[in-house]
């Protein structure tokens, strides 16, 4: 038999001792609040990222076509001051059955010397172009041309571009 001393031994962490309990330690199950906030706004945050992302194809191309337009007639502008020139920016009148030809400029830079060489044709199909309140644009050879506005339309998209005759023309988007 053990003596007393012998069983009033306090129990130690080693292994072998038989005295350590062998109850696994309660784990626990599921997730805290805290956690599941952080989770739903993190997902909360990638969905409204990915849905800034993804623009219509439209609303892009039309975009880009108003800024492509927009330094074409700055070009143009410059050009015009620069030589002294008169020159004017209109879209071309569509046919009627609606189609332009592939070989067909869809507007067009009248009074620019033909060492300019200025594209006459739009990046993508079906773009169209409305200057409203005159049937061209006048870029030059005044420094101040006046307030002049273009609406490019593609599909129902819609982009404005406006000068105050001083300053460069700047794309604006109307609102709907």
């Amino acid at each position: 038999m053990a003596s007393p001393a012998a069983r009033a031994r306090t129990p130690t962490l080693a292994p072998g001792n038989s005295l350590v309990s062998t109850r696994a330690p309660k784990r626990q199950l599921g997730f805290t609040l805290i956690e599941l906030l952080v989770v739903i706004t993190l997902i909360a945050i990638a969905a409204g990222t990915a849905s800034l992302a993804l623009r219509d194809p439209e609303a892009t191309q039309l975009d880009r076509e108003a800024e492509r337009l927009a330094a074409l007639l700055e070009s143009a502008r410059a050009e015009a001051r620069a030589d002294g020139l008169e020159v004017a920016w209109s879209p071309v009148i569509e046919d009627s059955s609606g189609a332009v030809g592939d070989n067909k400029a869809q507007f067009r830079f009248s009074g620019m010397p033909p060492q300019a060489q200025l594209p006459q044709r739009w990046l993508g199909a079906g773009v169209t172009a409305q200057i409203l309140g005159a049937d061209r644009i006048q870029l030059g050879p005044e420094p101040m041309i006046g307030p002049q506005r273009i609406l490019l339309s593609l599909g129902n998209q819609r982009v404005m571009l406006t000068t105050d005759g001083l300053a460069p023309f700047e794309v604006e988007h109307p609102s709907p």
